[in-house]
């Protein structure tokens, strides 16, 4: 395995937790998520995927999946960069619109809409 998944979703948990490297918290906000992801970058680790991937903004969706490598290297600053420009874009989506407590049928739907941004990842690295 030469990847790390950080995500909230038991959704991509429960999907790849037997056959990939996974950081899974729950209680994780999304911009939990971002920040923890920060400090994998500041350890030496690699963005493979984008912060903000998808159509569904910060606000609107509690879930989040993104895939870091799992080698440490030198700081790589073009990963630093995508994840700082990407959590002051959150903080700002969230201070103006705060996300909605949803149902749990809106929030299964969020979890399917993220669960298939990383299999289609996947799916290309296979």
């Amino acid at each position: 395995m030469k990847n790390i998944i950080i995500t909230n979703n038991k959704y991509v948990y429960e999907k790849y937790k037997d056959t990939n490297e996974i950081k899974y918290d729950e209680d994780f906000t999304y911009l939990d998520v971002l920040e923890y992801v920060r400090d994998k970058i500041h350890k030496g680790h690699k963005l493979l995927t984008h912060p903000l991937s998808g159509s569904v903004k910060p606000n609107e969706t509690p879930y989040k999946t993104i895939m870091i490598s799992k080698n440490k290297d030198s700081m790589d600053y073009d990963s630093l960069m995508i994840i700082e420009k990407s959590i002051t874009t959150a903080k700002k989506f969230i201070k103006n619109k705060p996300t909605p407590n949803w149902t749990e049928k809106v929030l299964d739907d969020f979890r399917v809409i993220d669960l298939t941004l990383i299999e289609n990842v996947m799916n290309k690295i296979i």
